[in-house]
């Protein structure tokens, strides 16, 4: 017996200024950019102090209360910075590792890994070229490959880097898988990027970014079909 996919819709499928629409497998959560980068004075920013006061209130002590609060502020930074760059989405994908033979399921370490969305300017150009011009000057060992998919011409990107020693970041590869998915209007790219630390799992992860590219469109899957007068 065959079952059908279970997809949910998120309240974001009808907004009516989107321009691309995408699905997530499981294990990836949303990350609220607009609830959690809301303007000072705005009621969006009262709703997220009244969302946090109730952790706030569970710290034990003043310490881990400022600690915490700490924290937060260096995460809303991190994704202000996201958000001035054109990413309009992100996710964080949570997945148990269930491939590393010899390792039983009960004691399976949980694989983090990061999803954005993000849009770029382009010069106005044929799509295939903006394609092909996303990918040029990168590293001769990053893995590039060009496909036809249903929402046109796309360009598939990856590589690891190790951060610098002084950047203050944990010394560990990161695996980064891109897509570049021309818009229609030929004059601006969306960027997909799947980010993570799991180098050895790089095939799976490589899967999963062309499964949410193969599903993405730049056309509402919701809109009414048109009916013939």
């Amino acid at each position: 017996m065959t079952t059908a996919p279970h997809f949910t819709i998120a309240d974001s499928a009808e907004d009516p200024d989107a321009d691309v629409w995408f699905a997530e497998p499981a294990g990836f959560t949303a990350v609220p950019l607009e609830a959690l980068l809301p303007s000072p004075d705005s009621s969006a920013a009262g709703n997220l102090r009244t969302a946090l006061a109730p952790l706030l209130q569970a710290a034990p002590d003043g310490v881990a209360r400022q600690q915490f609060i700490a924290q937060f502020t260096q995460g809303q930074h991190l994704l202000g910075a996201l958000r001035e760059a054109g990413t309009v989405h992100c996710s964080i994908g949570l997945h148990r590792d269930d491939v590393d033979e010899g390792v039983a399921s009960s004691g399976s370490r949980p694989l983090l890994s990061f999803f954005t969305v993000s849009w770029r300017a382009t010069a106005v150009s044929p799509r295939a070229v903006t394609a092909a011009r996303a990918v040029s000057g990168l590293d001769a060992q990053a893995r590039i490959k060009y496909v036809e998919l249903p929402c046109g011409p796309v360009t598939f990107s990856e590589s690891v880097h190790t951060p610098r020693a002084d950047s203050g970041i944990p010394q560990l590869p990161l695996a980064q898988f891109h897509a570049h998915l021309p818009h229609p209007d030929c004059k601006r790219l969306a960027v997909f990027t799947l980010s993570t630390t799991a180098v050895g799992h790089r095939e799976q992860y490589r899967a999963i970014l062309r499964h949410i590219v193969g599903l993405a469109t730049f056309e509402n899957p919701l809109a009414p079909a048109a009916t013939t007068p």
